[in-house]
């Protein structure tokens, strides 16, 4: 019968005995001495019985408090190395930053950049800081009490800064490559008003989309945006400012949203005889009915996954609104940045001028994205796409290690034309579970000529993709105890 095979230490924690021995051994000697002078055979007292145990747990220098740190260097080591599969393919316009379990790495090619939609992660982590996870926003029908089913004058459709407001034909309208989710009724709305007793409007439906100001569109979005990829945005905004049966958004959202509530309403039995417009209630105006969204966790993962302008937009205005501010771009702005502030995020040479990421004005460090990644809520980080699965993330990374367990937000801006300034922009900014348990927040922000083009940046995006797939390439804690 053999003997078991003894298992072989680690050459890491060999080295690290070797090297720490001389001072446990002139440790122990230094304890044989009394306080003063040498001492003698007289001197010497027996040392108490110990079990062995108990000498390697009163070692301040043990296996448990060095092989986690010795195992953190060597991995993030080679994770850098590993990195530089990524960063030797980055013009220097570019940016890439990294952080394990919230340490960051020394990467040193960070620097603001143009950050595309990569800007909503501050607004999805702001937004759940200042208003709150379970936080909702309510669209209310006011006007004079029904007589035998007849509202007498005007109703006015009262807007709560609600984006994800809509008929329901609207999710499957397929007027969007990202269809809205968690959408909140428009047609509930009109129902409810049935369910009070309301048949017929005598006078016409009004918006009023005071709560916030009247700034549309940001004049500084370069050409094609307005009215395309966001906008016209207010506090009472429907289906994106889209009109059942109509080719083009409504010039007005607040316009648009009381026409499109007037072919609910007829849908839902109840006659409008005045047709529609924008206005304010009377003073004497009750509710007639309400209807209120999602918690705040799924317009934020709304936001994120289908990477929606107008909602990033309105958000913006809504935490102005709660910040002591008011409703309007530049009070959001900062308030956005002193919860960021306030949570320890690094806003070096940052400059925040929408919520979309639609500016070309903007600019942010890739730290900056990976400090909010690793502060955020994880109602943030859950809101995320996930590659093969959601989102804008969807058909990307449909096969290997990232497929259902990258999470991530992207960024796109073409920038026309593509030999002047500024460059295009391609950017993936999120978190992934590597194999050891660790959490690797990252962003890469790429900032070049044409880099929006598939052939210039997928083949950066698998070099990253392929190095976090690979980490830990080093022992990991258990790999180097001398016990295993």
């Amino acid at each position: 019968m053999t003997a078991p095979k003894r298992g072989r230490l680690h050459p890491v924690v060999v080295l690290a005995f070797i090297a720490l021995l001389p001072v446990m051994t002139l440790a122990g000697l230094r304890s044989l001495l009394p306080e003063e002078g040498v001492a003698t055979p007289g001197d010497l007292t027996p040392l108490p019985s110990v079990e062995p145990y108990e000498i390697a747990s009163r070692n301040v220098m043990s296996f448990r408090r060095t092989a986690p740190e010795l195992s953190a260097r060597l991995n993030h080591t080679q994770l850098i190395t590993g990195l530089q599969s990524v960063t030797s393919q980055m013009a220097p316009t570019s940016c890439l930053a990294m952080s394990v379990d919230g340490v960051p790495l020394p990467l040193s090619v960070d620097k603001a950049v143009i950050p595309a939609s990569t800007v909503k992660i501050l607004v999805a982590s702001a937004a759940i800081n200042v208003l709150g996870a379970d936080y909702t926003f309510t669209t209310r029908v006011v006007g004079s009490a029904p007589v035998d089913g007849v509202v007498n004058g005007d109703i006015v459709l009262i807007g709560g800064g609600d984006p994800l407001l809509s008929g329901d034909w609207y999710p499957n309208s397929n007027l969007d490559k990202y269809p809205v989710f968690g959408h909140t009724s428009l047609d509930e709305l009109a129902r409810s008003l049935v369910a009070n007793g309301v048949t017929t409007i005598a006078g016409r439906v009004l918006g009023d989309g005071s709560r916030y100001d009247d700034e549309w569109f940001y004049d500084d979005w370069g050409p094609g945006v307005a009215g395309i990829e966001a906008g016209p945005i207010d506090a009472l905004m429907a289906n994106d400012a889209r009109i059942e049966g109509d080719d083009y958004r409504a010039l007005d959202p607040v316009a648009g949203a009381s026409r499109e509530f007037v072919q609910r309403l007829n849908a839902a039995g109840i006659e409008v005889r005045g047709g529609s417009g924008v206005g304010s209630p009377s003073t004497s105006a009750i509710e007639l009915a309400t209807v209120t969204s999602s918690p705040l966790t799924v317009v934020i993962a709304e936001m994120l996954q289908n990477s929606d302008n107008n909602t990033a937009e309105m958000l913006v205005k809504e935490i102005g609104l709660h910040s002591g501010g008011n409703g309007n771009r530049r009070d959001g702005l900062a308030a956005v940045q002193k919860s960021l502030r306030s949570q320890g995020v690094n806003l070096s040479d940052l400059q925040l001028v929408d919520g979309s990421g639609l500016s070309n004005l903007a600019r942010v460090r890739c730290q900056t994205l990976v400090d909010t990644l690793t502060v955020a809520d994880s109602s943030v980080i859950d809101g995320l796409a996930i590659a093969g699965v959601s989102g804008t993330l969807k058909s990307v990374f449909t096969e290997g290690p990232m497929t259902g367990a990258l999470k991530a937000k992207t960024g796109t801006l073409g920038n026309l034309p593509y030999d002047q300034d500024p460059p295009a922009v391609k950017a993936l900014a999120g978190e992934y579970l590597a194999r050891g348990g660790e959490t690797l927040s990252f962003a890469l922000v790429l900032n070049q000529s044409m880099v929006n083009d598939q052939a210039n940046y997928r083949p950066i995006w698998e070099a990253l993709a392929s190095t976090m797939a690979q980490y830990p390439t080093g022992p990991t804690v258990n790999e180097m105890s001398p016990w295993r």
